[in-house]
């Protein structure tokens, strides 16, 4: 699950992408409508949802909300703001956003509306990810494995780790070149260390061997890497 989040507020910004970190979500944090634009423009990056502050410098959140759905970009924007009139909620929904939320806002209330909008998304992602013998579990931020006796075992994962075995779920059986794990598992900002996906799937595949599931992602030189669902 991968966010934007368009916050010029370095403490709001930093709290915010803290929280959503905890809870397994990619952040891809800006300060700037033109940086944000500039991500959202990237073919290689694909978000679950954005969160735009109205008022940042360059290019409003309102802006951006607009921009994005002259294109029919069906992203789902939720909005953040001191703006608290009913005019001013009326325009943010008129630009395009699909929620709103006033400043000073709890954490718990912004995890809530973001579940909320992906919900009601067309590219509505469920609360479980089931393939093979492996099962995501969004809400509780857990893997399962279940071997063939029925009997279940919880993996423990860091966060990179879980976000990584979670594109490989996605796209069973494919082959997957290790540009587009860097690209879609790791920040865009994020330096760009020759080895990292290769050193970080040494310690997804321990973890997997480790827990009884014996290694579902292959290795294929030359071409990338491949989940096998049917392992």
């Amino acid at each position: 699950m991968r966010v934007l989040l368009v916050e010029d507020e370095p403490d709001l910004g930093a709290a915010i992408k803290r929280t959503l970190s905890q809870q397994k979500y990619l952040v891809d944090w800006v300060m700037n409508g033109t940086d944000a634009w500039a991500y959202l423009e990237n073919r290689w990056t694909q978000y679950t949802v954005a969160i735009f502050d109205w008022m940042i410098p360059e290019i409003s959140g309102l802006e951006l909300c607009k921009r994005l759905r002259s294109q029919k970009n069906p992203l789902p924007v939720l909005m953040l703001t001191a703006k608290d009139s009913m005019e001013d909620k009326v325009v943010g929904l008129d630009a395009g956003a699909d929620d709103y939320l006033v400043k000073p806002f709890g954490m718990a209330e912004l995890l809530a509306r973001l579940r909320a909008l992906q919900r009601r998304s067309p590219h509505f992602q469920p609360s479980e990810l089931s393939v093979g013998n492996l099962t995501l579990d969004y809400g509780n931020c857990t893997v399962v494995f279940q071997n063939g006796q029925g009997e279940k075992q919880e993996i423990l994962l860091t966060n990179k780790e879980f976000q990584l075995l979670e594109y490989f779920m996605k796209h069973p059986n494919q082959i997957v070149t290790t540009e587009q794990v860097r690209n879609q598992v790791w920040e865009v900002c994020a330096e760009p260390i020759s080895n990292v996906v290769a050193a970080q799937m040494r310690l997804l595949r321990r973890k997997l061997a480790s827990s009884g599931c014996g290694n579902p992602i292959e290795t294929l030189h030359g071409l990338g890497y491949r989940f096998n669902s049917e392992q």
